[in-house]
């Protein structure tokens, strides 16, 4: 039996009527889902018990901000980022009534070309995607900047990048968002991550950074850039919820769930006749070592940024949330909830 875990009730944003209604909203949209999932761990009392008071809370700050609210979600690979941004999509539009659009900074990724012309320049761990230094900061900062000055016909295009080929999309299959919204998501592993202090950057932290990385040169530019271009694209953010994993063991179990079902996919293109050839499936050991590039930030952040996320949802090894730190509360006065109409 899994702890239900609930949203603190000092810190609710909500009357219980509001509370009610847009439960009532949200169940509604997530019927099938929910009846499909009745004997999950408990779908249903999640949604009443933090789901809807998490967008709750969400809400109220973009009320008080009175413009678009940019939403940070943070955690490594496997904790299931964009499955919760999928729940607050739901959550916010159907139980707040509030425009949502989001995306990853996977899709930010910088062309496998670009990377490998990194790699001759600075160093060749950077033909391999992930950290910092990968990203095309400033398309990231175009499309933010876009969103948050929208008018009703700006159209903002989001890169889409297919990690099977391990390169970026034609920008014929961008994504489009028309007009403004009310929150805007931007989830990634490392989005509101800060740069280590120097001191920690010489010693490798793993097999990976000892013998490719041993005068740590590459860790020393990933570093640079978390101090410089990252965080002019992470100063955007509004709110941060980070979604912390138990441990890099379950890092790599996750990850490694996530490669079996693009497998999978694989396999099923490749029983409709499509060609495969071009897809990149890893296997066991790669997978070790793909994960060895993320562990020095991944680490780091595990340890520090729950002091400082705005909300941090803890997550055991079933990969459930089990605790739940919230370091900021709502920020509307009693008056001001109770004159406050969510939807």
């Amino acid at each position: 039996m899994s702890v239900l875990v609930h949203w603190p009730t000092e810190h609710l944003c909500l009357s219980d009527e509001q509370l009610r209604s847009a439960v009532r909203a949200v169940e509604s949209a997530f019927a099938s889902t929910l009846e499909s999932l009745r004997v999950d761990i408990g779908l249903k009392e999640m949604v009443q018990e933090i789901y809807v008071p998490m967008c709750g809370w969400i809400a109220c700050w973009q009320q008080r901000k009175g413009g678009p609210l940019v939403l940070g979600i943070n955690g490594a690979q496997g904790a299931g980022k964009s499955t919760l941004f999928n729940l607050l999509e739901v959550t916010l539009s159907e139980g707040f009534g509030l425009k949502v659009v989001g995306f990853s900074i996977d899709d930010l990724y910088k062309t496998r070309a670009d990377r490998e012309r990194l790699a001759q320049q600075v160093h060749p761990l950077l033909s391999t995607r992930g950290v910092p230094g990968t990203h095309d900061v400033d398309l990231g900062i175009q499309i933010l900047d876009s969103l948050l000055q929208a008018e009703e016909n700006t159209v903002t295009k989001i890169p889409v990048f297919d990690k099977s080929v391990d390169d970026r999309c034609l920008d014929s299959v961008w994504q489009e968002w028309t007009g403004s919204a009310d929150i805007i998501v931007f989830e990634g592993w490392c989005v509101g991550a800060q740069a280590q202090d120097e001191a920690e950057l010489p010693h490798p932290v793993n097999q990976l950074e000892a013998e490719e990385d041993p005068q740590g040169h590459w860790r020393r530019y990933v570093n640079e850039q978390l101090q410089t271009a990252y965080a002019d694209l992470f100063s955007r953010l509004d709110l941060l919820i980070m979604l912390q994993v138990p441990s890099m063991r379950s890092v790599y179990e996750w990850r490694s769930l996530q490669e079996k079902k693009l497998a999978e996919r694989m396999r099923y293109i490749h029983d409709t006749q499509q060609p495969t050839d071009h897809l990149r499936i890893m296997n066991e050991e790669q997978i070790v070592r793909f994960i060895q590039h993320y562990e020095r930030l991944t680490c780091a952040m595990l340890k520090e940024m729950p002091q400082r996320a705005d909300l941090t949802l803890r997550l055991n090894e079933n990969h459930k949330i089990c605790d739940l730190l919230l370091n900021q509360p709502c920020c509307l006065s009693k008056l001001e909830k109770a004159r406050w109409s969510p939807s």
